[in-house]
C-alpha cells in the first residue's frame, strides 16, 4: 500500500449520516469512559436511530433501529463478522473461545460445546443448581424470621459461580470459587477498559492496563489448569472424562490451552451475565411488593421442585418478571460486528469494514416498541405480541448465545428458592445504585436490600 493509499485510509468515511463530531468525542472522553450508557442514550436522543461516530477509516455506527440490528445480527448475519476491538479485548483473557471467536472458528467451537447444553442435560443438572443455590442462601441468610440488610449482588455473584461449577463442571469449585471469581471479575474489569475504545491498542504496550491484564490471564491460566490437571487424572468408569461441558471437551481431543479457553469463556459468561441480572431482578422485586407478592402466590401454588427448563408454563409470572428485568437492565449492553463486505443498512450503503454497534440498553428503552419504556411492568410479557423484535438480551440470529436457556433457568430457580422463604424489600433513604457497564450491567458499589425471612410464618 503506498503512502498516500494509508493517508487515504485514515481519513473518515463520510456516508451522510448524523453523530457527534471529533471535538464532541474529545470533550466527552471522560464521562464516555466512565458511564458509557448515559453516553450511548445521549447520543441516540440527539441524533436519532442511526449515528455515526468520527473514526478513521471506514464507518462507525450506532444502529438503534430494530430492523437494523436484525439485519446485521440476524438476516445478513454472515457478512457481518466479530472483528472488533470488544471481542479482540475479550479474545485477550478467554482465548479464541465461543464468545470472541470470529467467523469461521466459531462454528466448530459451538459444535463442540452444544452436548452440554441439551435439554436432557439442562434437566439432570436442575438439582446441581438447586443446590448451589441453597448452599448460597442458607450461608448467607439462614432460615430465620429476622431482617437485615444484605448485598444481594454479592449473593448473586456467589451462586452464580457456584451454579457455573456444579453444572458446566460437574462439581462444587469452592476450592478454587473465591480464586476463580476475583481473577474473572478483574478480567472483566480490564476487558472493559479495553473494549471501550473504538481503536485498538496493541497488547504489547506497556500501559498500566496491559500490564495487568498479562498478570491477571496468568493467574487464571495457573487457576484452570489446576482445573484440568484434577480432570485429566481421573476417568468416569465408562472410560472417559464426564458428560458435563468439561470432560466433553476433554474428549474432544482438544489440549489443554483450547479447553482452558472455552472453559474461562463459559465462566466470565456464565456468572458475569447471570449474576448481575438477578441482582437488578431482587431490586426490582424489592421496589415492587405487589409484583414480588403474586410471584411468591405463584410459587405456592407450585410447591413442587422448580425445572431449568418448562418454567414459563409452570411458573408463567415468575418468567415474566424475569424478561422484564432482562428487558430494563440487559447484561450484554452492547454488541459490536464488522461487515466482510459492502452492504446497506439504515438505507445507506456501507463500505467493507464498517463497524456496527448495536445496544440492548437502547433498544429494550426504545419508546417506539415499548409502551411506558422504563417501567417496570412484567405483564407485557405474558402477551405473546410483545415487541419480541426488540428484545435481544442474548444477541440474536445464528450467534444467539448458547446458554441461553440454562441462564434463564437458573435465574428462575434462584427466584423459586429465595423468595419461597424470604421478603425483599428497599432500605430507609434508598435510591438505585448506579447501572455500571462492565462485562455484564452490574450495580455500582452493590445492591444493600432488606432481607426478611419468612419461612417459619408461612
Amino acid at each position: 500500500m503506498s503512502v498516500s493509499e494509508r493517508l487515504q485510509a485514515l481519513q473518515p468515511t463520510d456516508i451522510g449520516v448524523p453523530g457527534p463530531t471529533s471535538l464532541d468525542m474529545a470533550r466527552a472522553f471522560r464521562s464516555v469512559r466512565a458511564d458509557p450508557l448515559s453516553f450511548l442514550v445521549d447520543v441516540a436522543d440527539r441524533y436519532g436511530d442511526l449515528v455515526s461516530f468520527p473514526v478513521p477509516g471506514p464507518p462507525a455506527l450506532l444502529l438503534n433501529d430494530p430492523a437494523d440490528a436484525r439485519h446485521v445480527l440476524q438476516t445478513a448475519a454472515r457478512g457481518w463478522g466479530k472483528q472488533t476491538v470488544q471481542y479482540a479485548a475479550l479474545a485477550r483473557v478467554t482465548g479464541p473461545g465461543l464468545l470472541a471467536s470470529s467467523e469461521p472458528s466459531w462454528i466448530e467451537h459451538r459444535r463442540l460445546a452444544a452436548p452440554a447444553f441439551h435439554h436432557e442435560r439442562l434437566l439432570a443438572v436442575g438439582e446441581q443448581v438447586a443446590a448451589a443455590v441453597d448452599a448460597a442462601v442458607t450461608a448467607r441468610l439462614g432460615r430465620g424470621t429476622g431482617t437485615e440488610v444484605v448485598d444481594v449482588a454479592a449473593l448473586t455473584h456467589r451462586i452464580g459461580l457456584d451454579a457455573v461449577g456444579r453444572a458446566l463442571f460437574s462439581t462444587d469449585l469452592s476450592g478454587h470459587a473465591q480464586h476463580l471469581l476475583d481473577a474473572t471479575s478483574r478480567a472483566a474489569e480490564l476487558v472493559v477498559r479495553l473494549g471501550r475504545s473504538i481503536l485498538p491498542t496493541a497488547p504489547w504496550l506497556p500501559t498500566r492496563t496491559n500490564v495487568r491484564l498479562r498478570a491477571t490471564r496468568r493467574r487464571l491460566d495457573s487457576i484452570t489448569g489446576e482445573i484440568i490437571a484434577e480432570r485429566r487424572g481421573r476417568r468416569s468408569p465408562r472410560g472417559d472424562h464426564g458428560d458435563d461441558l468439561l470432560g466433553l471437551l476433554l474428549d474432544s481431543g482438544l489440549d489443554d490451552t483450547a479447553v482452558r479457553d472455552e472453559l474461562v469463556t463459559m465462566v466470565i459468561a456464565g456468572h458475569e451475565t447471570v449474576a448481575g441480572a438477578l441482582s437488578w431482578t431482587l431490586m426490582l422485586l424489592a421496589e415492587h411488593q405487589d409484583a414480588q407478592d403474586r410471584l411468591r402466590a405463584e410459587l405456592d401454588a407450585h410447591p413442587g421442585p422448580v425445572s431449568l427448563l418448562g418454567h414459563r408454563e409452570t411458573l408463567p409470572w415468575t418468567r415474566a418478571v424475569v424478561d422484564e428485568s432482562l428487558r430494563l437492565f440487559p447484561p450484554a449492553w452492547a454488541l459490536s460486528r464488522r461487515s466482510l463486505g459492502p452492504d446497506v443498512v439504515g438505507g445507506r450503503e456501507v463500505p467493507a469494514g464498517t463497524l456496527a454497534i448495536i445496544s440492548p440498553w437502547l433498544l429494550h428503552r426504545r419508546g417506539e416498541s415499548w409502551p411506558t419504556p422504563l417501567s417496570f411492568r412484567p405483564e407485557r410479557f405474558l402477551d405473546p405480541a410483545a415487541a419480541r423484535s426488540a428484545y435481544l438480551p442474548f444477541g440474536q440470529g445464528p450467534r444467539l448465545c448458547i446458554g441461553r436457556e440454562f441462564a434463564l433457568g437458573e435465574m428462575v430457580l434462584v427466584l423459586s428458592r429465595l423468595l419461597r422463604e424470604h421478603r425483599l424489600e428497599v432500605p430507609a433513604g434508598w435510591s438505585r445504585p448506579v447501572a455500571q457497564a462492565q462485562v455484564a450491567v452490574h450495580p455500582q458499589g452493590g445492591m444493600p436490600l432488606l432481607v426478611t425471612g419468612v419461612g417459619s410464618e408461612r
